[in-house]
């Protein structure tokens, strides 16, 4: 937005403003600014001076808008945010998200390191105590090649800098030492980074993929930025535990309780053993303000600090203040904190001896600032036009009159151009500016996007924005803040011991790790399985493929069996007939589907694109697959059955409409089925809001409808006057009767009862179906439902979401009472989980106690629909701010101004439960919070533990799929194939149950087809060899096994080269067991490929068994010429019509032979099956 720009330079106001602070005024107070007009004038003042300026607003929210707007207005690069979560009671003690670290960390080195930007920040940020500017870029490390470095005064240094030391790097925040390589994942960067060292010198840097663990490509330098924002050095702990030590000792002095004096006794004091010692306690963050003496206000010295509305800053400091001190009485009153010490600096410290320039809306006076250094805008907000565009049209003429700069502003060149044509409908011809400079008196339209246009007297401008217009939201563009930074979970298959296994003949037992054992001299890794009677099986590794991770539903613990037992037996027949009976099932339904005929939709017209142009938001790449997916399905004389799978929020439902108005546009009727009310009313208003453009009639039918407008839907519907109908199970009456149905869209079928799915199967003939559903359905399932049901997956998160900052803690009302204030301040609501219908009323009441003004409604399972629907609907509309319930909020349920959760109990919960609770949050472009809270003093279950330090870990958007995998498949599967197979996928686990499934689905394909199912190939491979991997190459026995699982499973010489790759490049060169072992897997390769029967060393020979096909194919007169070269070496002989090749030792050395016997294979792999 260049030209925009431009007349900010020109405004005389902003000219001045900089000439005062050139001529050294060193305050000075701006009023009548509002909105994005505060950001225009920012921009305006920053663009000549480029000196540092610091923005500080009252809160994060608008630290927030202020920040989308200027990114639009000056060079992005040029804008730098601070978030801060301003409930500093939870952050301090239980720590930032890594998302909001991240970006602190990266935000903070650019402060350091750069004097030009514009800096926004909250005051609470600039407040608070961090280490020193010298400490923390002592913490910055720039590595490149040639570097000479220390391996364990680097590792110690990476310790100080907050890394964590794991196996392998997967997330943010980890390192990882494997001989002479290293890997770190600094929380700043999209991808990890790989240091190859030779001696103690940096060979080479790369970067790599966290979740392949390959190599990317090759950088000149890697900067690794601290993982922590709170760090000290051993020496720095020490002396933190002698402050803390002496605090302490006076606190426990002025203490009378006994019950206060023993929680002091035992969490204080154990903080001060560990800081005595020189380690960090776990709430560590609390302790920053006796550790340290810096702000950031110190790394901003000699910048211009803008205080936004300034009154409200000081209110906000006020409250900081006051909030701060309560907590700390309270932390005192319990023993949990010694006394004497403040958490933040006082804000007179914050503006001391630096250029002042406040903003203000009202005029107001303020000391210090002398009046003829104030300056008045005066402006205005537009008033929203919304499509009235007679009324915009008189305006525009006004401002023609006034002679004014116009400028309209549209998010993308295609949104640009349907403002232009819209405008030029209504007689306002305006031109699409990207270059040349804009007319005065001349409508303009300019590609950009800001929160709200204005008109600016002072200056002759009006800004006027696509929202305005048209009444939606602006595409706005992804940020780019590393509140996206990526992160990963580890495999839920990753084998630890103590895990429950299935192996396929022997049953269910637990993993208890793998063991090296010397068998006849030579070494072998098993694997350990111990089952009932404490009966222990040991497992050759080449043998992994019959062992799987027991993955059932979360909290259930399965059978052990008996080794050599019956009873496995008749468990796996039993789940056999039901799956073979469900694979029948599943083929009849696939050749019903092949045979029907529907009707095949006509291809996209110029409607179709102008109606997807006017969605307000960029769609998903997933988004965009589904929907072609979905057309294709529609255009087919086959009627579509689709099942259109993803996370809550990410755009289902714009998918849904765009086949809705697929099929309205082709002429027929569409219904949409909900289970429940409150979701019918929320379809319904986002269908009229999208339709609204559009001739197109929708109505809804539920029981907020009166009976006459019931009956005037029935009759719309049957005389075709109504095209979309949204409802719930009230839609599937036998009087509701369509004029010409053409698609049926069904939100979470399971949700519905028996009679229902059977009306259902009625409509579904010859209708397309699409059926929308959040529990993931996992892919080992859909390979087996190919063709049978077709299946879209979102699973990308749409742009412009963050994600959830999430706090694992005790209950605590005074947190809990700040995090309410704090989103009601923002205009925000809450949901607040109580899962005991019992003391549900209680625990409102407590919450009303601790905010009076918060508006408070309930909602559970034991009221009548009717109560619980009127509870829900005031809090959907507004008429509420906290919503206390039990678990009914867990799914369905989306208020895009709902951004706060708290859940209480949350360590009695599953981890998908918990996941699908955080998803009612976080729905809208403002930073979400929640709260996983347990009962002060309770000791934990492991379980709960690391249930909850999942769901802390995974905030990033899209973990769902990962972080629930377990439960929610099973879930997935129960939802697709019938609750009752949930009992048979728990007795054989959810792996060998999909196995299973897979086998029989594919058998009956192929006997439909007139074919044979192809068996694997599997040669028997014997070789008495030291081929193993030690534990002095990978020392994680979790590594090893999914190293052996990967070389057991790789089928081509290729992918087996691209393993050795990763191989070297993660561990280093080969030891000599390691190469054996590549070298027996190639071998494997080409023996499976050429049909070998047997491959078997019986010193002092190795003999090659071909199977009677090969031997058939074979040219066995050509390859006897090829092997003359061997001479006596090799014999040949037959075994029931089968080739027998045999080599003999003949003076050679065992890997002589061995070599020999791979050459042999590669021969034949070559003459049978070609390259």
């Amino acid at each position: 937005m260049k030209q925009l720009q431009e007349l900010l330079l020109a405004i005389p106001e902003i000219k001045t403003v900089r000439e005062r602070f050139r001529d050294g005024v060193n305050a000075q107070l701006i009023t009548g600014l509002m909105n994005s007009g505060k950001a225009l004038f920012v921009a305006g003042i920053y663009q000549e001076t480029k000196r540092r300026f610091v923005l500080v607003t009252h809160n994060m929210f608008q630290a927030q808008k202020l920040y989308d707007d200027l990114i639009e207005l000056v060079p992005e690069e040029d804008v730098m945010l601070y978030p801060v979560d301003e409930t500093l009671a939870a952050e301090l003690s239980y720590g930032a998200s890594p998302e909001l670290r991240a970006t602190r960390i990266e935000t903070r080195h650019r402060l350091l390191t750069t004097d030009d930007g514009i800096l926004i920040i909250p005051l609470v940020g600039l407040r608070r105590y961090v280490p020193g500017a010298e400490t923390f870029l002592s913490h910055v490390k720039q590595v490149k090649p040639g570097d000479i470095l220390s391996i364990p005064d680097f590792v110690q240094d990476l310790v100080d800098a907050g890394y964590e030391r794991t196996a392998t790097v997967t997330t943010p925040g980890e390192f990882a030492v494997r001989g002479s390589i290293i890997d770190i994942y600094p929380l700043t960067v999209e991808r990890p980074y790989r240091l190859d060292l030779f001696d103690e010198e940096i060979d080479s840097i790369y970067t790599f993929d966290a979740e392949t663990q390959r190599s990317l490509g090759v950088v000149a330098e890697a900067c690794l930025m601290p993982a922590a924002e709170h760090f000290a050095t051993k020496d720095q702990l020490k002396e933190a535990g002698e402050k803390v030590r002496r605090l302490y000792e006076a606190t426990k002095e002025r203490v009378q309780s006994t019950e206060v004096l023993a929680a002091l006794e035992e969490g204080i004091a154990y903080d001060v053993e560990l800081l005595e010692n020189g380690d960090r306690p776990k709430q560590f963050a609390k302790y920053a303000p006796i550790l340290y003496t810096s702000t950031l206000r110190q790394d901003v010295t000699g910048s211009v600090l803008i205080v936004d509305e300034v009154a409200r800053v000081e209110e906000a400091a006020e409250v900081q203040d006051a909030e701060e001190a309560e907590w700390m009485a309270s932390l005192i009153e319990r023993g949990q904190s010694v006394s004497d010490y403040v958490l933040s600096v006082p804000m007179t410290h914050v503006f001391e001896g630096q250029p002042l320039l406040y903003l203000s809306l009202l005029p107001t006076r303020r000391s210090g600032v002398p009046e003829s250094a104030a300056i008045h805008f005066s402006i205005k907000p537009i008033a929203p036009f919304h499509g009235q565009m007679e009324r915009l049209k008189q305006e525009v003429e006004r401002y023609r009159r006034a002679d004014m700069w116009m400028v309209f502003l549209a998010s993308n060149r295609e949104r640009a151009e349907r403002m232009r044509q819209t405008l030029s409908d209504y007689g306002v011809e305006a031109s699409i500016v990207t270059k040349e400079g804009i007319t005065r008196g001349q409508p303009a339209i300019l590609i950009g996007g800001i929160h709200g246009g204005f008109e600016m007297t002072n200056a002759r401008l009006v800004v006027i924005t696509e929202e305005e217009v048209f009444k939606q939201p602006a595409r706005r563009r992804k940020q780019t803040t590393k509140l996206t930074n990526a992160e990963r979970i580890k495999s839920y298959q990753e084998l630890k011991t103590g895990d429950y296994v299935v192996h396929i003949h022997h049953g269910i037992g637990r993993y208890h790790g793998i063991k090296t054992i010397d068998v006849a001299g030579n070494h072998q890794d098993y694997l350990h399985l111990v089952y009932a009677g404490e009966d222990s099986l040991y497992v050759p590794v080449d043998q992994i493929d019959l062992i799987q991770k027991y993955v059932g539903a979360e909290g259930k613990e399965p059978k052990i069996y008996k080794l050599g037992g019956t009873e496995w037996k008749k468990v796996k027949a039993k789940v056999q007939k039901s799956v073979e009976d469900i694979a029948d099932e599943l083929i009849k339904l696939y050749a019903a589907r092949e045979a029907a005929v529907g009707f095949a939709f006509p291809e996209d017209d110029d409607n179709m694109q102008a109606f997807e142009a006017s969605f307000p938001y960029e769609e998903t790449v997933d988004q965009l697959r589904s929907i072609a997916e979905i057309k294709k399905d529609m255009e087919r004389p086959r009627p579509m059955d689709r099942l259109l799978c993803g996370d809550v929020g990410y755009g289902k439902t714009e998918v849904a409409i765009r086949a809705a108005f697929k099929a309205v546009m082709s002429g027929k009727q569409v219904a949409l089925l909900v289970p429940t009310t409150v979701l019918a009313q929320q379809h319904y208003e986002t269908m009229l809001e999208r339709f609204s453009e559009w001739p197109i009639r929708v109505s809804v039918m539920s029981r907020f409808r009166s009976p006459a407008e019931l009956k005037a839907t029935k009759q719309g519907l049957k005389e075709g006057t109504i095209d979309v109908v949204v409802g719930t199970h009230r839609v599937l009456s036998k009087d509701v009767q369509f004029a010409d149905i053409g698609l049926l869209i069904i939100d979470e079928e399971q949700r519905f009862g028996v009679k229902h799915k059977e009306r259902l199967k009625q409509l579904k003939t010859n209708v397309d179906v699409l059926t929308l559903t959040a529990t993931p359905i996992p892919r080992t399932l859909h390979m087996s439902m190919i063709g049978i049901r077709d299946l879209s997956v979102l699973e990308t998160p749409p742009e412009n979401r963050y994600p959830v900052q999430t706090y694992v803690m005790e209950y605590d009302g005074i947190v809990m009472r700040e995090a309410l204030e704090r989103e009601l301040g923002r205009g925000g609501q809450a949901f607040f989980l109580y899962n005991r219908v019992e003391g549900i009323e209680r625990k409102a009441e407590e919450i009303r106690a601790l905010v009076p003004e918060a508006r408070i409604v309930t909602a559970h399972g034991r009221m009548t629909e009717t109560e619980l629907e009127s509870q829900l609907i005031a809090f959907f509309e507004g008429d509420a701010d906290v919503l206390v319930s039990t678990t009914i909020i867990e799914t369905g349920i989306d208020i895009p101004n709902v951004n706060t959760l708290i859940v209480h109990d949350a360590d009695q919960m599953g981890l998908s439960q918990l996941y699908q609770l955080r998803g009612r949050v976080g729905r809208s472009s403002r930073v979400a919070y929640s709260y996983f809270t347990y009962r002060p003093q309770k000791r934990l279950t492991e379980v709960a533990e690391s249930r909850l330090q999942a769901i802390k870990e995974f905030t990033e958007l899209g973990s769902g799929f990962k972080i629930a995998m377990r439960d929610l498949s099973i879930r997935g599967a129960g939802n697709l194939l019938g609750s009752q197979q949930s009992g048979f996928i728990d007795s054989v686990g959810f792996d060998l149950y999909s196995q299973m499934l897979a086998e029989a689905v594919e058998e009956r394909k192929e006997r439909m087809k007139g074919k044979k199912r192809i068996q694997k190939f599997v040669p028997e491979f014997t070789f008495s060899l030291d081929a193993y991997i030690p534990s002095h190459y990978m020392t994680d026995s979790e590594l090893k096994i999914e190293f052996y699982k990967r070389l057991k499973y790789v089928d081509t010489v290729d992918s087996l080269e691209q393993l050795e790759t990763e191989m070297l490049e993660r561990f280093g060169e080969f030891p000599d067991e390691v190469a054996r072992l590549i070298q027996l897997t190639r071998m494997r390769i080409f023996a499976e490929r050429a049909r070998v029967e047997r491959v078997k060393q019986t010193d002092p020979k190795i003999e090659i068994v071909l199977s009677l096909q090969s031997t058939q194919q074979l040219d066995v007169a050509d390859f006897v010429k090829w092997t003359v070269p061997l001479g006596r070496g090799l014999g040949m002989g037959q075994q029931e019509e089968k080739l027998v090749l045999t080599l003999n030792r003949n003076k050679q050395s065992t890997q002589q032979m061995t070599m020999q016997a791979e050459q042999l294979l590669a021969e034949l792999d070559r003459r049978l099956v070609g390259r």
